[in-house]
């Protein structure tokens, strides 16, 4: 891939793609910065248990019943435009969620509220960041391309609770506050590339499905809601079952709606395309496993091999290693072969690494680990960024954000 190579209007696809990452940065470092210092935020703002998972589930949440909307509005209303506009947003919950004061119940709504803004600002950005990258490259490039774009965004999430850690052992009164402030300097790194780059502003204006907006929303909100509180409730809570069924009830509706609107949220069509629907279930299966990984690690080094947060965060590096170099053989294998041979590989790589590493994970000494983690990691690399390169470009008679809007996970 040329990335010194200019595109339409003269722009430098790699000027666009690096001003595409830094847009998404924030949105993947945040799915995992915050767990580490959950322990510290919570005794700083005095917040309750149920107080401090929210914080954290509050993010996820939005994101995740949001998506489809914003990969339908940057189908609208233009890919530059959402990038610029959701890169505001989430800046601007970012600093609202660092000045969070005082303690109790008031602290703890501030912060819920901002994290959930910030969920939100994430949920209009991303889906039209990776539009802008699809549509800057062409087929033959994108491989390359998106690999470099899913791997340093899978970078980022493992380095969230390395930054969160060394945050809050520089400075544990402000080091919390930091955790969140530093999206401000990346958000600003970013709208500057963005206005360098000018990234295309495609767009097909249409009215937006309200209805299927309302469904949507409703049902992934409480099928997530459901898995989020079986935590706290525990499984055998009527009330988790019942959440979850009536969310996947929901969504059910919302197929059936779809398949008969004019202007639809997405067009369900795309999903009679049967490997784009086999991509899909291989990217939410993995996609359940990839961002645990992270809180379990920072969990695990605390508490099991009782490490400090900085210390143990390194453990999380291991499973990058492997992430980071894997999804850029798995990105070229992509442009010469095709998506099939390294999505299974990944797979099978993929599962035999984290089932030998829960074999070892009683052992409480990392070095007995370390192959499983980077094998683990590697797999991970080789499959998720080339399954969802391979799903975009089968739906490429489609418009891009529909893609991508639904099926991006809330790692």
């Amino acid at each position: 891939m040329s990335h010194g190579s200019t595109g339409a209007g003269g722009r430098s696809k790699g000027l666009v793609l690096t001003a595409m990452i830094f847009a998404v940065a924030m949105t993947f470092i945040d799915q995992t910065i915050v767990a580490i210092a959950a322990p510290t935020i919570q005794h700083a703002l005095g917040l309750s248990s149920s107080g401090i998972q929210w914080a954290i589930n509050a993010y996820l949440l939005t994101l995740a019943a949001l998506f489809a909307f914003g990969g339908r509005l940057a189908d609208i209303a233009g890919h530059r435009r959402m990038v610029v506009l959701g890169v505001i947003i989430f800046a601007g919950a970012s600093a609202l969620c660092g000045a969070t004061q005082g303690s109790g119940a008031a602290a703890e709504a501030w912060l819920v509220a901002s994290r959930a803004l910030q969920g939100a600002g994430g949920a209009i950005m991303f889906p039209a960041a990776i539009a802008i990258v699809v549509v800057t490259f062409d087929l033959h490039s994108r491989g390359r391309a998106l690999a470099l774009f899913f791997g340093l965004a899978g970078a980022l999430t493992a380095v969230g609770p390395i930054v969160g850690g060394q945050l809050i052992a520089w400075n544990a009164q402000w080091g919390w506050r930091a955790i969140f402030w530093i999206n401000i300097p990346v958000a600003l790194i970013a709208l500057a590339l963005i206005a360098i780059s000018k990234p295309p502003n495609e767009s097909r204006p249409a009215p937006m499905d309200y209805r299927g907006l309302a469904l949507i929303v409703a049902g992934v909100g409480l099928s997530v809601f459901g898995f989020q509180q079986a935590t706290q409730w525990s499984w055998s809570n009527p009330g988790v079952w019942a959440s979850i069924a009536a969310g996947v009830v929901l969504l059910i509706v919302f197929f059936a709606v779809e398949a008969r609107t004019e202007s639809p949220l997405i067009n369900v069509r795309i999903f009679r395309n049967q490997t784009f629907t086999v991509e899909n279930i291989i990217i939410g299966i993995a996609s359940a496993a990839f961002i645990p990984v992270f809180f379990f690690a920072a969990l695990y080094g605390q508490i099991a091999l009782a490490e400090k947060a900085d210390t143990a965060s390194l453990l999380i590096l291991y499973f990058f290693l492997g992430f980071v170099v894997c999804a850029q053989i798995g990105g070229r294998m992509l442009d010469r072969i095709g998506a099939k041979r390294p999505v299974v590989l990944g797979c099978v790589l993929a599962a035999v690494g984290f089932g030998l590493w829960a074999g070892r994970a009683t052992d409480l000494h990392v070095g007995a680990q370390v192959i499983y983690i980077v094998m683990a990691g590697a797999g991970m690399g080789l499959m998720l960024g080339q399954a969802n390169t391979d799903a975009i470009n089968r739906a490429s008679r489609y418009s891009y954000g529909e893609a991508t809007g639904p099926r991006s996970p809330p790692r």
